[in-house]
């Protein structure tokens, strides 16, 4: 018997127990959807992370600690294999701090940086251009909004979800003087600088950069000054905080270099260390859905063997014909083991389109549930990723479902093999 009158035969067969089959389908479809649907939020909300972790930070980007026992050398790590740049940032914490821009002021933080090594990491601005001088600086996206006039003030004392409030043109050019005060002795230290640039936009909503970068050329005199104006027993320490970050000159130059420094005695922290640990979380909960998806498989898998145990008893005539003319036991095996696999295959396509819609419908409605329950507008614009099914889920609850089936069938054929042929035919 060829392989295209084996498929006639299993499908007469089917056609001839429609209801029967027909729930068997719908039991192997509802298992494997199951199994799909359950394991794709954990699909979804890995992606989900994944983008949030991609998107706070650069993927070349090392950061670098002192933990106490090793000083930052930014020296020495340039001169590491594969190193773009260092950057040294250096966050003035000390003093009040007011800053202005014409009639508008506020109290941004200050931050030294390398303006050089930030353009060799490829650290792109939103509007202008590094300072090239030590008296340019590059103000924070948001401090444009930062630093209010009188008249914002009191707009913001009438109704506090004002929003054109602040500079609304462009601050490219213009004067900035930053006022350090001391209350005590009513003393300040001022600078003048001149706005060259401004940061990028933040890439989340609710952060906000209003940082004011400096060039690290005025780090010396300034430290002294504030050490004059706050008191000379107070330490350069105490007055600034500095982070450190290493970018590689590509993502494959990473590893590397973190390897590199943790064996100088540096402390690091890169995107790819918080990507494996989370990547690692994710794959023991998708093992685990997957696992419980199975167990409705091989619930669907009884139905099966009992359809499949029922048509050996009902065609037990039929296979004692087909002995009586020539057939052998691997083709009267194989028929019915084809049976359950056809069984398998289309509860499995159905299961798949029907996972693919549930998917579809939960990252559209879930969101739009989530505002009427809550009333918060930020649940219709989150990027959030309630179910993903890649192709390789796809593959696996197929190979699930499919191989659970004709296991399923694989007893009642090896039965229907042993059917003794003089008893089959006088069978009525």
């Amino acid at each position: 018997m060829q392989f295209k009158d084996q498929l006639d035969f299993v499908r007469q067969h089917v056609k001839k127990n429609r209801m029967r089959i027909f729930t068997t389908i719908l039991a192997t479809t509802m298992g494997c959807a199951f199994l799909i649907v359950l394991a794709s939020v954990a699909f979804g909300l890995q992606n989900s992370l994944k983008k949030e972790v991609l998107s706070d930070d650069t993927l070349t980007r090392i950061e670098v600690y002192n933990d106490g026992n090793k000083e930052i050398e930014p020296t020495e790590i340039k001169k590491m294999k594969n190193v773009n740049a260092v950057t040294m940032n250096t966050l003035i914490q000390t003093g009040n701090l007011e800053a202005n821009i014409d009639a508008y002021k506020g109290s941004p933080e200050v931050i030294l940086t390398d303006f050089k090594e930030n353009e060799k990491a490829n650290l792109k601005l939103s509007k202008g251009t590094y300072p090239e001088k030590a008296d340019g600086v590059v103000v924070g996206y948001n401090v444009a909004q930062i630093l209010l006039s009188k008249e914002d003030e009191k707009k913001l004392e009438k109704d506090a979800s004002k929003i054109n409030i602040g500079i609304q043109e462009s601050m490219i050019g213009k004067k900035i003087t930053l006022n350090w005060k001391n209350e005590e002795t009513k003393k300040k230290v001022t600078r003048t600088f001149t706005i060259e640039g401004v940061g990028p936009k933040p890439k989340k909503e609710w952060e906000q950069d209003g940082t004011i970068r400096i060039s690290k050329e005025n780090e010396e005199a300034l430290v002294q000054d504030l050490k004059t104006l706050y008191g000379k027993k107070l330490k350069a320490e105490e007055m600034i905080y500095r982070t450190t970050a290493v970018y590689a000159t590509d993502l494959e130059a990473v590893t590397a270099i973190n390897k590199a420094l943790q064996d100088e005695g540096y402390a690091t922290y890169t995107v790819s260390q918080q990507l494996e640990e989370m990547n690692l979380l994710f794959l023991a909960l998708k093992a685990g859905l997957i696992f419980v998806g199975t167990i409705a498989i091989l619930i669907a898998s009884i139905g099966i063997f009992n359809t499949m145990t029922m048509a050996v008893t009902e065609r037990t005539r039929e296979i004692g014909v087909m002995k009586a003319i020539g057939a052998s036991p691997k083709l009267i095996q194989r028929l019915f083991v084809m049976e359950s696999a056809y069984i398998g295959v289309i509860g499995t396509v159905i299961a798949v389109i029907i996972s693919y819609i549930v998917s579809f419908a939960a990252n559209y409605a879930i969101p739009k549930i989530l505002y009427m329950a809550t009333n918060e507008k930020e649940f219709l614009t989150t990027e959030i990723q309630f179910s993903a099914i890649p192709w390789q889920l796809v593959v696996i609850a197929a190979a699930i479902s499919i191989g659970v089936a004709i296991l399923s069938g694989w007893r009642p054929a090896r039965k229907a093999t042993k059917i003794d042929v003089i008893q089959a035919l006088r069978q009525d």
